[in-house]
């Protein structure tokens, strides 16, 4: 399966599954990887589970909620985890923040989640789906788009297309010169609201007008600029700027 070859060579890794489900694709991960963890919120699917791959001692099942799990836990004395996952609709954002908060002990991660949330996540500056979640995803990882299955490439056809993401961890913090947390709490004051400028969306943030202006004006943009428009190395400018 190709979500599973997206991760790559396994075979030394640490894999960590979000949502086995049926098992299905923890069937495919079990021989391949050097140990496997597969964390399944469902407390009818967990010890069916169990059960299943009682007989492979590299395979443990946990039982909890991937919003909750500690990842650096995980990693035991191994190297940087894999992670891999079908993610639900209503919780992707969730889960992927969870991931980039342990982003240290993880180094790449392979999502499956539906065709309009990757397009916003791997959507790039000038686009009309670049966002706060593109952004940020973007300041964690290297997005890449693997391929995109119709409905028809499940059992039952869901409504929509899904999409498999590769993200392979590489946070630019160091390189854009910026502050973790004061940086994307920054990043969601500018996208707070898509259709209004940046300049008002800092105002509206309690940002003084004259630094708003001075930062913007240094960092070569134009007033009307929305936050759209912006790569994060002209975000950090703006964001230093504002600093000063």
């Amino acid at each position: 399966m190709a979500i599973v070859q997206a991760l790559g060579d396994i075979s030394q890794s640490t894999v960590v599954e979000i949502g086995p489900g049926a098992g299905a694709i923890t069937e495919i991960l079990a021989p391949r990887a050097q140990r496997l963890i597969a964390i399944e919120l469902d407390r009818d699917l967990a010890p069916r589970l169990r059960e299943q791959f009682s007989g492979q001692p590299a395979v443990e099942i946990l039982h909890a909620d991937v919003l909750t799990v500690d990842f650096d836990t995980l990693k035991g004395e191994g190297g940087p985890l894999a992670v891999i996952g079908n993610l639900p609709y209503y919780i992707t954002s969730d889960i992927l923040l969870r991931l980039f908060r342990f982003h240290q002990g993880i180094s790449r991660a392979v999502i499956m989640v539906q065709r309009e949330v990757a397009d916003r996540i791997a959507a790039t500056p000038g686009n009309r789906e670049y966002g706060l979640l593109s952004a940020t995803a973007q300041l964690y990882a290297q997005v890449e788009r693997v391929l995109t299955l119709p409905p028809s490439a499940f059992m039952p056809p869901p409504e929509v297309h899904s999409t498999v993401l590769r993200l392979d961890m590489q946070p630019r913090f160091t390189d854009l010169g910026v502050e973790v947390e004061p940086f994307i709490a920054f990043l969601k004051q500018s996208f707070a609201q898509k259709r209004k400028t940046l300049a008002k969306n800092l105002r509206s943030a309690g940002f003084d007008s004259t630094k708003i202006a001075q930062a913007i004006e240094a960092a070569g943009i134009m007033p009307t600029a929305r936050a759209e428009e912006l790569d994060l190395v002209a975000m950090s400018g703006i964001w230093k700027s504002l600093q000063q």
